[in-house]
């Protein structure tokens, strides 16, 4: 599936509210076998819509894995009937997390995947939702494990965001953000979207130590100096900003044909 997932319908569970991270708390705790077990489904790849952001000006995108997983054409599209093509991409062996080459973003983020985040901090999802020109706002809640079973199955430690808000007339799902960037206040990155949750009103993002593990698996430096603050009220303006610099691009994923279900 390309987008962003949902959960299982035997993980249902009361909607996380804003008043229960009200305000920035302790240090986010390390991984623990006792955080919150989250299962998504991997289906078989089709054409699709997703996110990626630029790291560095040496042509290095992040996105998720599973937006161009099983791709056989990729590409950036960064106007309206102007495509990029992506070159290459290397995909994660386990964890949501893909890495493109193409052209250059002269805007790359300010990429900050140190471990200082603090429950109740705010986090802001910028990218392409239903494959438009969209964000969503949230707080961070709590470390969940990721369960994906299906095409591929295994395990990883993901942070879980409670929303609080969102474009005006964004509604239903958010597929097509996946991939793209989590901000914080300062306007640091410090995530991947990956997963969502609309029953729980929570979004999913890769973790710091995922994302540093697997930029030094492919000797990847992220590069980025100019963070575009956010603040609750006019993050929609700062999302406009970033899209417009194409440190945030929509990807588009062809298929040739679909693989049969297992």
């Amino acid at each position: 599936m390309i987008g962003v997932f949902s959960l299982s319908p035997d993980q249902d569970a009361p909607p996380a509210t804003p008043d229960s991270v009200e305000r920035e708390g302790a240090t986010l705790p390390p991984p623990s076998a006792f955080d919150e077990a989250v299962l998504v489904r991997v289906e078989a790849p089709r054409d699709g819509i997703g996110t990626a952001f630029s790291i560095n000006t040496d042509g290095y995108w992040l996105t998720a894995r599973h937006v161009v997983d099983g791709c056989d054409d990729v590409w950036l599209l960064v106007a309206p009937n102007r495509y990029l093509p992506v070159r290459d991409f290397s995909v994660s062996d386990t964890n949501d997390l893909a890495l493109l080459y193409a052209p250059p973003s002269l805007a790359p983020v300010a990429l900050d995947i140190s471990n200082d985040l603090r429950v109740g901090s705010y986090g802001y999802h910028v990218g392409y939702p239903q494959g438009r020109p969209g964000e969503a706002a949230s707080r961070l809640i709590s470390r969940s494990r990721l369960i994906t079973r299906g095409r591929r199955s295994g395990e990883e430690s993901v942070l879980a965001w409670a929303e609080t808000g969102r474009t005006s007339d964004l509604e239903g799902t958010l597929g097509g953000l996946s991939g793209g960037p989590v901000y914080d206040a300062e306007g640091k990155v410090r995530g991947v979207i990956i997963a969502e949750s609309p029953r729980r009103g929570r979004l999913y993002s890769a973790s710091p130590e995922t994302i540093r593990t697997f930029l030094a698996e492919q000797d990847v430096i992220p590069l980025g100096e100019r963070p575009t603050p956010f603040e609750p009220g006019t993050y929609g303006g700062a999302a406009d900003r970033v899209r417009q610099s194409l440190q945030v691009v929509k990807v588009a994923c062809k298929v040739g044909e679909p693989e049969a279900d297992s």
